[in-house]
């Protein structure tokens, strides 16, 4: 959900980037920047390390101590905080210092004129949904996880079909055999489920995406349901050989082993990524980077 932005409460700023930024002019001129604006500065390791100044913090003691953050990097090390790091709630303004840039909107060269706006109070935050996965084993819950864009059951390289039940809040939606199942938030619908033909969700829209990957039924289709629903997936393919993976993919980063006849529940969490934007420009940044019409 996107709303104004008080940025009178910012005194501690945090820089976390990507760990292999190496690009030390920016990280110094925006350094005495947020000091000559009278903000405290905290770093991460990667960036004490490039400015060799000592000991920097660790990114959820960093985040534990300010109340806005900097992220400089691509999508990948927002994914990274969002799922790693996202009770502490800061705002974050994502910086693109990698290719694609739909979570990180902002570019180096606009960087500090998007900060003057920031302190200005002319900045809006935008709330993202974060999907909580739970992996019960043997009806016992095994290992939870949260994941900003999306989980996927898939069979690796494998070809075999998989069958999948998926239940919500207890009730049976369907049974079917394909490759595996996607299920995204709205921030995740134009991720990995747009490529296997999901819709494209608004991240103002309260809903979950579940979406097929290669169903052998041309009548299973992808379907928005609401976010605060409960899903269950049960895997029921029985497997043939010891040398058969199948896994759980988070946010296409972080890869967790399942075994045949896991559940896997999937919910919304209470925890939200709160990114700081310069105004609403989704439909444009659907244009510019999806080329979305063209």
């Amino acid at each position: 959900m996107d709303k104004p932005f008080d940025c009178k409460r910012i005194q501690k700023i945090g820089i976390i980037s990507k760990r292999d930024l190496d690009d030390k002019k920016l990280v110094e001129k925006l350094v005495k920047y947020l000091e000559k604006k009278g903000k405290e500065v905290f770093l991460d390791q990667n960036l004490a390390k490039l400015l060799q100044t000592g000991v920097g913090l660790k990114k959820e003691a960093l985040l534990s101590k300010v109340d806005m953050a900097i992220s400089l990097g691509g999508d990948g090390t927002l994914l990274k905080i969002a799922r790693r790091h996202p009770r502490h709630h800061v705002p974050i303004l994502g910086v693109n210092m990698g290719n694609l840039g739909f979570l990180t909107e902002t570019v180096p060269a606009k960087l500090f004129q998007v900060l003057d706006s920031i302190f200005k109070n002319q900045c809006r935050l935008d709330r993202r949904t974060i999907l909580r996965v739970t992996v019960y084993r043997g009806g016992k819950k095994h290992s939870t996880y949260l994941s900003l864009n999306d989980a996927v059951i898939n069979q690796g390289s494998f070809a075999r079909l998989i069958q999948i039940r998926i239940e919500v809040n207890q009730r049976l939606v369907v049974r079917f055999k394909g490759d595996g199942l996607i299920v995204a938030s709205p921030t995740g619908s134009t991720a990995h489920s747009l490529s296997a033909g999901g819709p494209i969700v608004h991240t103002g829209v309260p809903g979950i995406v579940i979406s097929p990957i290669c169903p052998s039924s041309l009548s299973m289709r992808p379907i928005v349901i609401p976010d605060d629903r409960q899903i269950t997936i049960h895997i029921e393919t029985e497997r043939r050989n010891e040398i058969e993976f199948l896994g759980l993919t988070l946010d296409g980063q972080e890869s967790i082993p399942l075994k045949y006849g896991d559940e896997i529940k999937i919910r919304k969490s209470h925890r939200t990524l709160n990114l700081i934007r310069e105004g609403s420009r989704y439909y444009k940044m659907l244009r510019q980077k999806l080329n979305w019409g063209e």
